[in-house]
This record gives structure tokens, C-alpha cells and sequence, in this order.
């Protein structure tokens, strides 16, 4: 079972602003980016093939997001996404993002988030988007992080 995951990536000049730094709005991607290459890591898919030709389908979307940043990220800045799972409910799953980098190999937290998503199963011949249970093959795999509050 899987609870953390870290994720490396550089910051690209088209996620910042005229200052050069991040606009908040990437970190939001950063997190979906380190959320689907932690699922990938354990042979799972917020859209798995299944899915490609289907018309009822199984999704992810959010319900909840937020950010806090303590310091800039800015273009070429070498960032890692630390992934953890918080919480496994029956139909949600509530992620925390630490955001860090290495300015003069002193590692530092830019930025803490939190996403939630719900498992859902939309209809697209009948129009409708319903709750549903986290399929198993999710669930066997996924468990909270060890000593994380929610």
C-alpha cells in the first residue's frame, strides 16, 4: 500500500508572472501532475482506457481545493511535489502537497496544499454525473500517511 509519493519537476517561464514568479494557479497543476504520476507509479489512472470509448465513464473531480505559500517559486526553480494520502473515505480521497526547493542546498517548503477528490461515475448518454464508491483496485492500493492530521 502507497501513501507518499515525491515528485521532481523545473519551473517553465509560461507558469510564472511578469515578476518570474509561479502563478498561484500552477500549484493547483503541480499537485493534479504529482497526483496522476503517483497513481501511474502504482499501475492505476484518473482515465484509465476503459474510459477512452465508454459512454459511462469513472472520474476524479475536484470538490475541494486550497494553498498556502510561504516563499516564491520562480523559472528554472527545481521543485519537488511531496504527495501524501490524508484521508481514504468510501467515495473521496484528500491529498496533501508540500511544495519544496534547494535555494544555496538548503531545502525549503514554498508552498503547502490540499486537494479532495470524489469518485464519480458520469453517464454521458443519460446526461448525469453520480457519487460512487472508490473502485478496489484504488483502494487496495492506496492508505493514509502515518501521523497526518486532516
Amino acid at each position: 500500500m502507497a501513501s507518499r509519493y515525491l515528485h521532481r519537476r523545473r519551473v517553465l517561464f509560461h507558469e510564472t508572472d511578469l515578476a518570474g514568479i509561479v502563478h498561484f494557479s500552477n500549484f493547483f497543476k503541480y499537485m493534479e501532475e504529482a497526483e496522476h504520476a503517483f497513481l501511474r507509479s502504482l499501475g492505476l489512472s484518473v482515465h484509465p482506457e476503459e474510459n477512452w470509448r465508454s459512454p459511462v465513464r469513472h472520474g476524479w473531480p475536484r470538490v475541494s481545493a486550497k494553498c498556502d505559500f510561504h516563499v516564491p517559486l520562480q523559472f528554472e526553480d527545481e521543485i519537488e511535489i511531496e504527495l501524501l494520502v490524508v484521508e481514504v473515505r468510501s467515495k473521496s480521497i484528500r491529498y496533501r502537497g508540500y511544495f519544496w526547493k534547494d535555494p544555496d542546498g538548503k531545502r525549503v517548503r514554498a508552498a503547502t496544499g490540499e486537494v479532495v477528490v470524489v469518485s464519480v461515475i458520469a453517464d454521458r448518454a443519460a446526461g448525469t454525473i453520480q457519487s460512487a464508491p472508490i473502485p478496489d483496485r484504488f483502494r487496495e492500493k492506496l492508505e493514509p500517511h502515518p501521523g497526518l492530521e486532516m
